[in-house]
């Protein structure tokens, strides 16, 4: 039992699973060339173009990442590009930091955090023009490594919960300029790193009826038949045309994030 509101969910129309296949898609496609969850796609196109409100979007978009961060995984790992104790000792940190972003939440400014958010970007920005990572580097494990690493992890939970920000769009750049990871491992590390705390999160979610099960397996599956594409043409492009392409991404999350930052500061 839960007291959770009631929901009113989009009628099952063949524009809701066209809206929700085609979210998945380009979801996928992205998720497999960046190395990142997706949310950034799903949750603003289900909002936009099925009028769900904010958080069944993001709890949907949490339970489609699942499946799609699997596939993502399988795609690097045949080329050997998964860091698996990195990814473990991230996701340990991502489960407790989501927690202390919970508890921050209604405590800490929004429009600051999202200022705060806009100039990582741009300084991660700025250092991929800077470090571009040999395909063959990896990252070195040591005790302090390990513990960096938890680190990171509680510092994107954090921001995961107090913003929304998806992890891949921080673990990935940190992973390749302060850990040494190539761009490849990076990327195949982020998704492992984000299947455990999507399960996490979605089983909560579910819990408080905060997902559409329905359009969270449409755009899961459309994204599954994506994601491998995306990941075989990172491993095509040269490292330094993958860090522009992720720099793009960057800029798009950041103007987006000021964007709801100079609104919040607007109301």
């Amino acid at each position: 039992m839960t007291d959770a509101p009631e929901r009113t969910l989009p009628a099952r129309t063949p524009a809701f699973f066209l809206v929700c296949i085609g979210t998945g898609l380009l979801a996928g496609l992205l998720s497999g060339l960046f190395g990142v969850g997706g949310g950034t796609v799903i949750v603003p196109l289900l909002v936009l173009f099925l009028k769900f409100d904010q958080r069944l979007a993001a709890g949907t978009s949490l339970a489609a990442i699942v499946p799609t961060a699997a596939v993502g995984v399988v795609s690097y790992a045949v080329h050997g590009s998964v860091a698996w104790v990195p990814a473990i000792l991230l996701a340990v940190g991502a489960v407790i930091g989501a927690q202390i972003g919970t508890w921050l939440l209604p405590r800490i400014s929004q429009t600051a955090l999202r200022w705060g958010f806009v100039a990582f970007v741009a300084v991660v920005v700025v250092s991929l023009f800077i470090v571009i990572p040999s395909r063959d580097a990896q990252i070195e494990l040591s005790v302090w490594a390990g513990i960096a690493l938890v680190v990171v992890g509680v510092f994107t939970g954090v921001m995961a919960g107090l913003i929304g920000v998806g992890g891949g769009v921080i673990v990935v750049p940190i992973l390749m300029l302060l850990f040494g990871a190539s761009d490849l491992e990076a990327k195949g590390t982020s998704l492992l790193f984000m299947i455990p705390t999507a399960v996490s999160g979605t089983i909560g979610n579910v819990r408080r009826r905060n997902v559409d099960l329905v359009a969270a397996v449409c755009v899961g599956v459309a994204a599954c038949t994506t994601t491998a594409l995306g990941a075989w043409i990172a491993t095509l492009i040269d490292p330094l045309l993958g860090n522009i392409l992720f720099a793009a991404f960057l800029v798009f999350i950041g103007v987006q994030m000021a964007i709801k930052a100079v609104r919040g500061r607007t109301r």
